[in-house]
């Protein structure tokens, strides 16, 4: 086998004592790390939320977190046009992780993964705002309302037809007109991007997903209750039959139901009959998730 000549050994030699160096990036390494922490089932997540709440248990409480690094980083990316680093949006986001481990209660029937994206976007959000160096808001409870409110009631006035004057938004936030106008220009500046659409798609801003007020674990359990309710209504309706789901469809899910006269006039069956077979869907849907209806009323 042939050997490489001396000198081409110096050559190389020489050549990569001189080479650039590879650069650091920090954030290819950060994600490089946590890829090596699975994503937890649905029954694994349970059992370790459950040890981490019920027993206190630490390494429990390490797993969720470190389970859901990547979770954070999803979360982060949709404000990466904030004029922010995205390791350190990444940074805030697990400090809301984190916090919400601490706060999470799996009887309460939420997946720790819908509950948490809450608090990693609050944090998230909670540092932008603090960081905004062209401006501070907040200092005040107006200033936060005004803050977290403005653009959505100005989109809510425009929808009904009505000009958002400043005299109208001061009436509506109880505050000065010349405190409308104010937040008005602080909102414009252009190297701050916490009122642009999430995405392309929609009109909901950043701030729009939180609010002063929120309860956040009664407000993801809401949601959770409410999906896990459309999806059972979608089961229920694969059983009912041609006549039974237009009866539930045009009579039990709608907010202008049709007449009796007019559905049986369809299927040339009486009012009556019509009475009858929506009386058994409502029987069925009772027997089906009467439970489900209960949680849903009362959230």
């Amino acid at each position: 086998m042939l050997q490489p000549s001396t000198s081409y050994r110096k050559e190389r030699a020489r050549r990569q004592k001189h080479a650039e160096p590879t650069p650091f990036d920090p954030l290819k390494k950060y994600l490089s790390e946590i890829a090596n922490h699975p994503v937890l089932s649905r029954e694994e997540e349970a059992e370790i939320a459950e040890k981490a709440h019920r027993y206190k248990d630490v390494a429990a409480s390490q797993k969720l977190v470190t389970s859901n690094l990547r979770l954070v980083v999803k979360i982060a990316l949709e404000y990466q046009n904030t004029c922010h680093s995205l390791l350190d949006l990444i940074q805030e986001g697990n400090i809301g992780l984190v916090h919400a481990v601490r706060k999470y209660n799996p009887y309460k029937g939420t997946r720790f993964s819908t509950y948490s994206s809450f608090w990693v976007r609050a944090y998230i959000l909670k540092y932008i705002m603090d960081s905004w160096s062209m401006v501070k808001v907040g200092t005040t409870q107006n200033q936060r309302r005004l803050f977290y409110g403005l653009n959505k009631e100005k989109r809510k006035l425009a929808d009904m037809g009505v000009f958002p004057a400043p005299h109208l938004l001061a009436t509506t936030f109880g505050v000065k007109v010349g405190d409308i106008e104010d937040m008005e220009k602080r909102l414009s500046y252009t190297d701050v991007s916490l009122q642009n659409p999430i995405n392309r798609e929609g009109e909901e801003t950043f701030i729009d997903t939180i609010r002063m007020d929120d309860n956040i674990e009664e407000v993801v359990s809401a949601k959770e209750q409410r999906k896990i309710l459309e999806e059972k209504v979608l089961k229920f309706k694969k059983k009912l039959k041609k006549r039974e789901l237009f009866i539930f469809e045009q009579r039990i899910m709608t907010e202008e139901p049709k007449t009796l006269e007019a559905i049986g006039a369809l299927f040339g069956i009486s009012r009556e009959r019509v009475r009858q077979v929506e009386k058994g869907v409502v029987s069925k849907l009772d027997q089906e998730f009467r439970q489900e209806f209960k949680h849903f009323t009362s959230a």
